[in-house]
């Protein structure tokens, strides 16, 4: 697979995935209350779910490797970037142990929330 190819993947994948997380959004607003974010928690926990799944079975399979580009980083990747963190952690509990995930974890989450919230103070938004 060359570079180009590559690119084409990600870019239908991305649109399938961005489509798809934008339609459960929707759905998620007729049928939840607008007090809880409950599009993200879903596309976050299908997601996480799937990207799980897929990867079982292409670790399985004799897939070629633009199989994985396009579900896993394209469809899944632009779904959610949650799937892709919670395969990130993972794959660093199986190469490097649960101290190294944990703190993956602890970083992107509190970092995450940390920057956000100086983004907004240097831009003058109160909270």
């Amino acid at each position: 697979m060359d570079k180009l190819e590559g690119l084409w993947l990600l870019i239908f994948g991305g649109a399938i995935g961005t489509t798809a997380r934008f339609g459960v959004f929707l759905l998620a607003d007729k049928w939840f209350s607008r007090s809880f974010p409950a599009g993200t928690l879903i596309v976050n926990l299908v997601g996480s779910f799937l990207i799980g799944l897929l990867w079982g079975y292409l670790e399985r399979s004799s897939a070629p490797p633009a199989a994985r580009l396009f579900l896993l980083v394209g469809i899944l990747g632009s779904f959610t970037t949650f799937s892709t963190f919670a395969f990130d952690s993972l794959n660093m509990m199986h190469q490097y142990g649960w101290g190294m995930m944990l703190l993956n974890v602890l970083v992107n989450n509190v970092g995450g929330i940390l920057l956000c919230m100086l983004g907004l103070h240097l831009t003058g938004t109160t909270f």
